[in-house]
């Protein structure tokens, strides 16, 4: 990944509340909608639509059967753990 595209993917998620909590909490672990949801306050919907957007530019992955509707798990991609790792070393999150 060049640096221009690790710097687009980086303004890309602290654009959003959503995509950054969603990131952060996938960079710990992988998860569940829902239980993002539960432990960021999040609503669901938010977090579905934050989730896609990070899935389309390839910073998680779905870790279980695209065919699985319930229980599906979320995981940060190795792109996505350098984005988060960015963001973090330049300290880039708001503060609440």
């Amino acid at each position: 990944m060049t640096s221009d595209e690790q710097w687009d993917d980086v303004s890309f998620v602290i654009s959003s509340r959503y995509r950054v909590d969603t990131l952060q909490r996938l960079a710990e672990g992988p998860a569940t909608p829902s239980l993002i949801s539960d432990e960021t306050g999040l609503s669901i919907a938010h977090i579905s639509r934050a989730l896609q957007e990070l899935r389309d530019s390839d910073l998680v992955t779905l870790l279980v059967s695209e065919d699985r509707r319930k229980g599906r798990v979320y995981g940060v991609t190795d792109a996505g753990r350098e984005v988060w790792d960015t963001i973090e070393a330049q300290n880039m999150i708001d503060a609440e």
